[in-house]
């Protein structure tokens, strides 16, 4: 890290959904709300550790490494690492909340991280660094990169992603109106630095977005943040923070923590960049074949591969969890010193 420049840490949160606790526990608390969520979004691909690789080798600067789990962790983590905190949810999501098993209750309040840098960057644990960054591909000036598009929200796909979608700018909506984001910040919408699909895409739908904005591009990579737009936004909305928080299952009435990006995106409160060159996103089993190369060739700099199988899949995701191991580890074959 050169001189001056402000610490960058970074937060990753994850779940082992094999765990016989944890599982019996959701098991009883989806008795008595009457849901029943899909395995995809807890299974365990037993990539986690290149996570890790790869913020060793390819992000060495980095401060500190929070570590988000409800309790369990991976047996081969090396707790002792100096840069590594174990972040469990009761250190600072706030009583009432608990217990959870939807992600926006513990992303909606990373900000209370004790010891968490003013400027930190949000992995989910489907993404992966695949090559070196550095701190300006996340933070230039003292503020977050970002690539802000505008984007129509289809609630066609998933009903519920999309729906969470549609609050998030109902809140952006309310507090901001397009006239004024474009008055103030033309030049972060319409950016050279942005790929042409973004810059497009905004100009088409430019005629819309001058009053109610429509929506936003999201690219599923990391994303860096401050951690003063998380009081921000609190303060601003907490009655519907606080209600998305107190919910145990993700709920079409939440909203994301993408509202806390949009909200940097509409107050200016970040720096251009094209986020397609950083990275891309891949579905695991739509998009096979197509991420191996980008893996062992290092295209880009991180990658997210998002798991779409069906639960019932079990050999396909067999065999596709093999595949991308080999992928990683013909990058990051090394054992890391995250690593017992």
């Amino acid at each position: 890290m050169g001189s001056g420049q402000e610490k960058i840490d970074f937060v990753i949160t994850w779940v082992d959904g094999s765990d016989p606790v944890w599982f019996a526990e959701k098991q009883k608390y989806e008795a008595e709300y009457g849901i029943k969520s899909t395995a995809n979004r807890f299974r365990d691909w037993e990539n986690l550790k290149y996570l890790f690789r790869g913020i060793e080798k390819f992000a060495p600067w980095v401060n500190r490494v929070h570590f988000i789990t409800c309790g369990h962790l991976p047996d081969w983590l090396n707790t002792e690492h100096p840069k590594l905190n174990i972040v469990r949810h009761e250190d600072y999501i706030p009583a009432e909340y608990l217990p959870t098993f939807s992600s926006h209750p513990i992303e909606l309040n990373m900000h209370r991280i004790e010891g968490l840098s003013s400027q930190f960057v949000y992995f989910n644990d489907d993404m992966f660094l695949i090559a070196p960054v550095k701190e300006t591909d996340f933070f230039k000036n003292g503020l977050p990169r970002g690539a802000m598009g505008f984007e129509v929200i289809n609630p066609s796909y998933d009903s519920t992603f999309f729906s969470i979608l549609g609050n998030n700018m109902r809140i952006i909506n309310k507090n901001f109106t397009g006239s004024s984001v474009l008055k103030q910040h033309f030049g972060k919408v319409f950016n050279l630095h942005y790929d042409d699909a973004t810059y497009i895409k905004s100009l088409l739908l430019l005629p819309w977005c001058t009053n109610t904005m429509t929506g936003f591009i999201n690219f599923h990579l990391p994303c860096a943040y401050r951690k003063e737009i998380f009081d921000e936004v609190w303060e601003k909305e907490g009655t519907v923070l606080a209600q998305t928080s107190g919910r145990k299952f993700r709920s079409p009435e939440d909203v994301s923590p993408y509202l806390f990006c949009y909200w940097q995106y509409v107050t200016g409160q970040f720096v251009p960049i094209n986020m397609k060159r950083l990275g891309s996103f891949y579905y695991i089993k739509k998009q096979q074949g197509e991420y191996d190369r980008v893996i062992r060739k290092q295209k880009g700099k991180m990658i997210c591969l998002n798991d779409d199988m069906e639960s019932e899949d079990t050999e396909e995701y067999i065999r596709l969890k093999k595949r991308i191991i080999e992928d990683f580890d013909a990058i990051l074959g090394e054992k890391s010193r995250f690593e017992r």
